[in-house]
């Protein structure tokens, strides 16, 4: 009876032991809304969400939107900065300023500038400058929003982003090899990890990345190679946004947000 007790918890440690640690975060308020895409929440918990190529802007007083019929379908949208919000319609290789009311504040045709770049990836950056990724040349580059003149920086790329993401000092993506790696204002490349594949992610420091796969959500700490699972109740999420230990999961039904701290 001993050795079979001895045996239990053997067993129950080594399994244990080849599990994620699990985080539990608690759930604080939801709300509906009908969307094909949730883009993010801001620090003014402002919600941001595209509906029939329209985007919408959503709080307790109202509701915004824009939209650009002319220029097709929106291909990306960066709310970094709630006060020069980007819409990115690569169909037509051009980008859309808006103030924090959606009103158009500039509109760029990158076709039209001096030397024509063709831009697969855009996001803000800092000093009034939006980070650029021309695909004909396979390099990053800085447009400056007031003087209107494009830089490039660095060194060519020479691989396709399986996922990027911008700051206002640095340039993340993920290549198509699952290498992760950033740039900065300079132009320095850095490799920070490889990592493991995923149905979708967001990097939320320069060490750690929220990632969701096999229908579970998880976040990885690459400078202690930890793992956590996070224990959501929705099983059916379409994607998520974390920001400010708020981390806001988007289903069917619409968003639900969760307080977290994240180790």
């Amino acid at each position: 009876m001993k050795k079979l007790a001895y045996l239990f918890l053997f067993l129950t440690t080594v399994l244990g032991f080849g599990q994620n640690p699990k985080l539990y975060p608690i759930r604080t308020d939801s709300i509906a809304i009908k969307a094909d895409l949730f883009i993010g929440l801001d620090g003014f918990k402002n919600y941001y969400y595209c509906n029939n190529n329209v985007l919408y802007k959503k709080n307790t007083e109202a509701i915004l939107q824009y939209q650009s019929v002319s220029l097709g379908k929106i291909s990306k949208v960066d709310i970094l900065n709630p006060l020069k919000i980007i819409v990115f319609y690569e169909q037509f290789n051009t980008a859309v300023i808006l103030d924090n009311q959606l009103n158009e504040v500039q509109r760029i045709d990158f076709s039209k500038l001096d030397n024509s770049i063709v831009v697969s990836a855009i996001g803000v950056a800092g000093q009034n400058k939006v980070w650029i990724f021309n695909s004909l040349k396979q390099q990053l580059g800085l447009y400056d929003l007031v003087s209107t003149q494009y830089q490039e920086i660095g060194n060519p790329i020479g691989e396709g982003f399986k996922y990027y993401q911008t700051d206002y000092n640095y340039f993340y993506w993920i290549s198509q090899n699952m290498q992760w790696k950033v740039c900065n204002l300079y132009g320095k490349n850095t490799t920070i990890a490889t990592i493991e594949s995923f149905d979708d992610c967001q990097i939320i420091t320069d060490t750690k990345i929220l990632f969701f796969k096999d229908n579970a959500l998880f976040v990885r700490d690459y400078t202690n190679n930890k793992e956590y699972q996070i224990e959501i109740v929705e099983k059916s999420l379409r994607n998520f946004f974390y920001k400010d230990q708020i981390l806001s999961i988007f289903t069917n039904k619409g968003i639900t947000n969760y307080k977290i701290t994240i180790p």
